[in-house]
């Protein structure tokens, strides 16, 4: 690498939350596609997103895993301060699993079985909201990660499929990922939205059973992007550039074999990433049914963030400002990092 091409910063702290989709930061260190662009990356597992959130705002972090609807809404103020917030590249698509426990989902078809609840996950939906206690009695307590994630949106959207309004008829509450399936056996919740593992490990200890997945109600959706602010990204063009390749050649790298998704995963469940929680799995299951995980087309495109922005409209009671969403999701750094821009 010439010294004109060299990064402007060399030694970098990227945050991570412990899921399936924080593998390319992983694979990229581990597999030396980091080094191998002049970078010297720490990875920082962080619980929760409001913790990730914070850190990357307040510049304790150089980037970060970000949930898809997050950086927009970091921008916009809505989720703490307005911090100006970029996602240069989609690390992850799909994902995401919609759990109940036995008392809830009996009865229930599995995602992409061969029957029409299989099929339709509006079926379940109607069967969950059947199963509704009267007007007065205590409401289901339901979780997702963060206010604004797309399993927050996707649960509102499934909710919805049973005719049911997710702010009235069920409680629903913000948990870390890792928490949720404890909170689970324990009966401190009867469902949740969340990425993998943790719905497969729900169901792999007999806790709860997969009732829809997010590759179901949003088929293709980006779930999680790199986030930078926009100041940093300014200030290391050169750094944001080799960031973005390493972590494109992570992804080929991750793609290209099943003996590469077999040492990823044994990768991912080393001690400082997600350890015991990949147990249940023998390699990561990329582009399976009923999760369909997938690390391709990690291209940044704002057209795909459309139930995210109609999501937030809804909240914030009017339209949002096209420039400022595309500017958040434009592709033109990952377009100048490489010919073909992460397809």
């Amino acid at each position: 690498m010439s010294m004109s091409h060299a990064p402007e910063r060399s030694h970098l702290t990227l945050g991570f939350v412990p899921l399936l989709d924080a593998a390319l930061p992983i694979v990229a260190r581990e597999g030396g596609f980091f080094a191998a662009e002049g970078l010297d990356v720490t990875l920082s597992r962080e619980s929760a997103w409001s913790t990730l959130r914070d850190k990357l705002a307040a510049g304790l972090l150089d980037g970060a895993q970000l949930l898809a609807p997050l950086p927009l809404a970091m921008s916009l103020g809505l989720s703490g301060p307005p911090c100006d917030t970029l996602a240069p590249l989609v690390l992850g698509r799909n994902g995401n699993t919609l759990v109940l426990s036995h008392r809830w989902a009996q009865g229930m078809a599995a995602p992409y079985d061969d029957t029409p609840g299989g099929r339709d996950p509006a079926i379940n939906a109607r069967g969950f909201a059947a199963r509704l206690p009267g007007r007065g009695a205590p409401r289901p307590r339901l979780a997702m990660v963060h206010p604004f994630s797309s399993h927050h949106f996707q649960l509102r959207d499934w909710l919805a499929l049973g005719g049911l309004d997710p702010d009235a008829d069920v409680e629903l509450v913000a948990l870390p990922p890792s928490r949720m399936v404890e909170a689970l056996e324990l009966g401190r919740i009867e469902g949740f939205c969340v990425g993998e593992p943790w719905g497969t490990q729900a169901a792999h200890r007999g806790g709860g059973h997969i009732v829809a997945t997010g590759a179901q109600l949003w088929p293709g959706h980006p779930e999680k992007v790199l986030g930078v602010t926009r100041h940093w990204a300014e200030r290391h063009p050169t750094t944001l550039t080799a960031m973005i390749r390493a972590l494109i050649a992570a992804a080929d790298w991750l793609t290209a074999s099943p003996d590469h998704r077999r040492q990823a995963r044994d990768w991912l469940a080393l001690p400082p990433y997600l350890d015991r929680a990949l147990d249940h799995l023998p390699t990561l299951p990329l582009g399976e049914a009923p999760v369909d995980q997938r690390f391709t087309a990690l291209r940044p495109d704002a057209g795909q963030l459309g139930a995210v922005v109609e999501h937030l409209a809804r909240q914030l009671g009017g339209s949002l400002d096209r420039e400022r969403i595309d500017a958040c999701y434009s592709p033109v750094h990952v377009d100048a990092a490489t010919p073909r821009g992460g397809a």
